[in-house]
């Protein structure tokens, strides 16, 4: 079952379901932003992309932040998605995050971008 994220009800008072890729692309938000020990009952779920707001943005912690994610994907998804490429980038106050995978069941080629940080607005 392909629980839809956020949580809701479709029509008839079900748990609203999602189609799989649209699923998948939904956990990887969720490693992302989740930092570890936030979960109680799974305390090293997620990459902590959420705690590098006070560290200081460079090549170095780009290329960190890549193995940290792969690794956590690899965790956490492995049996859904093959993981072909992360690409972790530092452009001034912006961590750009380029996640390229295939999904195991239909063989169909994704790409996700994320932009985390940037100029307060």
């Amino acid at each position: 079952m392909n629980v839809q994220f956020p949580y809701s009800f479709d029509s008839t008072g079900h748990t609203s379901q999602d189609n799989l890729p649209s699923h998948i692309s939904d956990m990887i938000e969720q490693i992302l932003f989740t930092s570890p020990g936030e979960r109680v009952n799974r305390p090293t779920f997620g990459c902590g992309l959420i705690q590098l707001v006070f560290a200081g943005n460079s090549d170095a912690l780009a290329a960190a932040q890549q193995q940290v994610i792969q690794t956590a994907l690899l965790q956490w998804l492995s049996d859904l998605i093959q993981v072909n490429a992360v690409y972790v980038s530092a452009e001034e106050a912006t961590l750009l995050i380029s996640i390229v995978y295939t999904i195991i069941a239909t063989q169909e080629q994704q790409t996700q971008q994320f932009v985390y940080g940037g100029p307060a607005q």
